[in-house]
């Protein structure tokens, strides 16, 4: 198990106890987020660990590791990725589409205009080279096959970031940023946004909570490996689950069911997250209601 302090943004318990901290969760994640895009970010709410349920409960549901919405702006979902098993990087762009149709259904109030449907950025911070090409950005867009010059604009983007890609000219503060989230260190952060950054990083990870949260996520990941695979890796996660809001206090039948009931792995790991970090059952509850 690696110390606290020896984690980069590119791993995902860092950046998400960095984008959801109190204090330092929004700012951080316009950093990040201005720094990729080039361009100034209005006001931010971020929900970090936002999953969205199935539409029933043998569908598939989604987490994504930072969600942040623009007040009267654009939906952004931030995925740092280090899976570059063949068969996640085969499925990776049906990975993508898949978020986009979600966080669109989720996005477009009743009886709205199909007009209103806002901006979407799916944006991975990846380790590896997804397609082969040691580009440092791949920004992937809807179009027209047989006239490509065609104006078509659907308000959907999706942005690779190759954190060692050398190909397209990237930005000099895009490269710096990608470097330090990599290599998340002092000596890394050799802009004044880095060292901002960097600041609030270090703040982060001298948090008591977060220390304990990150004792807490090693200790249920370690339980899982001893419990099994296959048909255990669920059940594993609801124990320990259950277990851990069971230190909160009594779990209202309601929220048992609910949590024994859930088939989805991905949810299932979402809510240990969530569990490990709540400080109350009702926490908890609101976190996975959001």
């Amino acid at each position: 198990m690696r110390k606290l302090e020896e984690l980069n943004l590119v791993d995902d318990f860092l950046v998400n106890s960095l984008t959801s901290h109190q204090v330092y969760g929004e700012p951080a994640a316009r950093c990040i987020l201005e720094c990729i895009l080039g361009r100034k970010i209005g006001k931010l709410n971020v929900i970090p660990q936002h999953f969205m349920q199935g539409e029933d409960t043998d569908k598939h549901g989604i987490r994504m590791d930072v969600y942040l919405d623009e007040e009267d702006g654009e939906l952004f979902d931030l995925e740092s990725d280090k899976n570059s098993k063949e068969v996640d990087v085969e499925d990776l762009p049906k990975r993508a589409r898949f978020y986009h149709a979600k966080l669109d259904a989720g996005s477009l109030e009743s009886g709205a205009r199909y007009g209103a449907l806002r901006n979407v950025f799916v944006i991975f911070i990846m380790t590896y080279d997804p397609f082969g090409a040691d580009r440092m950005v791949y920004t992937v867009k809807n179009g027209c096959v047989e006239m490509p010059e065609l104006p078509y604009e659907d308000g959907a983007r999706t942005i690779f970031l190759y954190t060692k890609g050398t190909e397209g000219n990237p930005p000099e503060d895009l490269r710096e940023l990608l470097y330090y989230m990599e290599h998340t260190s002092k000596e890394n952060a050799k802009t004044e946004g880095l060292l901002r950054l960097h600041e609030m990083v270090t703040a982060v990870k001298r948090d008591r909570k977060v220390g304990l949260a990150y004792m807490k996520s090693f200790e249920i990941e370690e339980r899982i490996r001893r419990e099994g695979f296959d048909e255990g890796i669920n059940k594993g996660k609801i124990d320990s689950i259950l277990d851990l809001l069971g230190d909160l206090g009594d779990i209202p039948s309601s929220l048992k069911e609910r949590i024994t009931a859930q088939e989805d792995e991905t949810i299932l790991r979402a809510w240990l997250k969530l569990a490990a970090k709540a400080e109350s059952i009702e926490e908890f509850l609101a976190a996975i209601e959001s």
